[in-house]
Parts: structure tokens; sequence; C-alpha cells
């Protein structure tokens, strides 16, 4: 397979959750990393969903109070978690605001399988990540969830609709437990061609390395046929 030249596919499945800061880096540095790729990769990527707190009540819990009861974290050891997120996410141009509550993300993955099917679930889950971490906002309110849908291009009326009923909800559910059986228990988990896997929020620097690593194998497998 000659590199210059011919089309080479890579898929991408990135498994992770709304209210997770480290997907925020994750996603934006990936995204960093896939423009750094030869112009003749044919990039398929799915927004694979999994949730963090799939108990979360729907008032969501205020953040601090979360994180010292599920990590035992002290106040200053939140101090310094919450800086060292801000610092990576300044290394990749992602903002991070005021987040004071943490929220439940069932119905936001929802919309994202929706979004899959329409062309526009990577707009939409930088919109939500964007809307939660840099803006404080409650993604598990459906108005909220309507207007995130709207503003990257999604109908609102069907957003609403899916949003009142259960559509795809077997469907995230599904996807979540096959994942979890695969062995995800930590996020963001960046699967290539569905048999190389990536974990955490990566500088663009790794994922760029190990993505070009990967094509090279491609290429030298597909070279050798």
């Amino acid at each position: 397979m000659n590199a210059t030249t011919e089309r080479v596919p890579l898929r991408i499945d990135f498994v992770s959750d709304i209210v997770c800061p480290w997907c925020a880096i994750g996603l934006t540095a990936l995204d960093q990393a896939l423009a750094r790729l030869p112009a003749n990769v044919d990039v398929d990527f799915h927004v694979r969903p999994f949730e963090l707190n799939p108990q979360m009540a729907p008032e969501g819990e205020d953040i601090a109070e979360h994180l010292t009861h599920k990590y035992g974290l002290s106040p200053e050891q939140l101090t310094a978690a919450r800086a060292n997120i801000q610092a990576r996410g300044a290394e990749v141009g992602f903002t991070f605001g005021e987040r004071h509550r943490t929220w439940n993300t069932f119905d936001a993955h929802r919309l994202l399988h929706w979004a899959g099917l329409e062309g526009l679930q990577f707009n939409l889950k930088l919109a939500l990540l964007q809307a939660y971490h840099r803006d404080g906002e409650n993604v598990s309110d459906h108005a909220t969830l309507v207007r995130i849908a709207s503003s990257v291009g999604l109908d609102a009326e069907r957003a609403a609709a899916i949003l009142a009923s259960d559509e795809y909800a077997d469907a995230v559910r599904a996807e979540e437990q096959f994942f979890v059986r695969s062995g995800i228990n930590s996020v963001p988990a960046v699967i290539i061609d569905q048999q190389h896997l990536i974990s955490g929020g990566q500088p663009v620097e790794v994922f760029e390395r190990a993505l070009k690593e990967i094509l090279a194998g491609k290429v030298a497998g597909a070279g050798a046929e």
C-alpha cells in the first residue's frame, strides 16, 4: 500500500462520560492529534457511553461532597486535583470553569446515540463537555440538553421527543455493558480499530505517536499481502 496515495481507514471508539474531566482533556487532545495525521487517513469516529455514576440521583450531588465520599480526598487533595486538571486543560486549549454539582448523564448519552445516527455525534459530545466543564451547566436537565443539541444542528423537537421517552435507552445500556465486559473500568478509553487501547487523557504527542505507529503497522501489513 502506498501511504501517500491509498486511503487508510482508522476506526476510533472513544469511550467516555460527560462529567469526566479527563475525557474533556482526552477528546480535545485526540482531536488535535488526528489533525496531524496524513491526509489519506479516513477516520471513522464513534463516541461510546460510559457512566461514572450510573446510580446518580436526578438532582445530582455537590461535586466536592461527591468526590470526597467516592475517593476519600481531603480538601487539599481536591484543590490540587482541580489545579492539575485546569493546567492539563490549558495545555490543549480546553477551559475548565466552576463546577459545583455533578449530574446523572444517561439521558445525555441517549442523545449522543441519536446524534451518531445523524452524523453529529462528535459535535454534540464536545458541546456537552464544554457545557458542563466550562460553563457548569446541568447536563441532565432536558431543556438544557435540547438547547445544546440544537446548537450543533440537531432538531430540537426531535431531541425533546427522545428525552421525553425511553428511546435509545436499551441501546445505550447494551453499549455500556459491552465495554464493561470488555474490561473498560476507567475513562477515557480510546480503542483503535477495535484492538488497540490507549487509556487516559493523554497529551497530544502521545496520541499522535500511538496513532502513527498503528497506521505504520497497517500500511506495512497491507504492503506484505
